[in-house]
């Protein structure tokens, strides 16, 4: 017995259907798509097994439970596009970091060096005490961006 159960109203069946015919949206998309009309479990429409929706779509029987899950839950939008992610990364430089970070930059390197590097970068803001730890991929992205 299948836990989320899709059945679909006339209008998200034409809606589906303009996505699929169009052929103008995400490969995502387009194979959402097909499965919400797959999995539909209408009365009038023929019952298919999650087995049979994989096969015939080439996808794995638990992107097909997913994709009736995520539409029970969430609707049929939630279920075509993207999620996006929960995730939020704190800053590692503020602006008075950054603005040190330049000024070291654009600095004398240190004694017995010709230029600075990222890593000698990174470290000198971590040995000033300006962040507890600095990746040299953070100082080449900020260097990048502030040119």
């Amino acid at each position: 017995m299948k836990k989320y159960k899709v059945t679909l109203t006339d209008e998200e069946r034409v809606q589906l259907r303009q996505v699929i015919s169009a052929g103008k949206a995400a490969a995502r998309k387009l194979m959402h798509a097909r499965i919400l009309l797959k999995a539909d479990a209408s009365p009038d429409v023929p019952d298919w097994k999650d087995q049979q929706i994989s096969q015939s779509l080439e996808v794995g029987t638990a992107t097909v439970e997913r994709v009736r899950k995520q539409f029970v839950e969430d609707g049929l939008e939630a279920a075509l596009e993207r999620r996006k992610p929960d995730r939020e990364y704190e800053r590692r430089l503020d602006g008075v970091g950054e603005a040190h970070l330049v000024a070291m930059a654009c600095g004398q390197a240190p004694s017995g060096r010709e230029r600075w590097t990222m890593q000698l970068l990174a470290e000198g803001m971590v040995g000033l005490g300006y962040v507890e730890s600095l990746s040299r991929e953070t100082v080449r992205r900020t260097l990048k961006k502030t040119n």
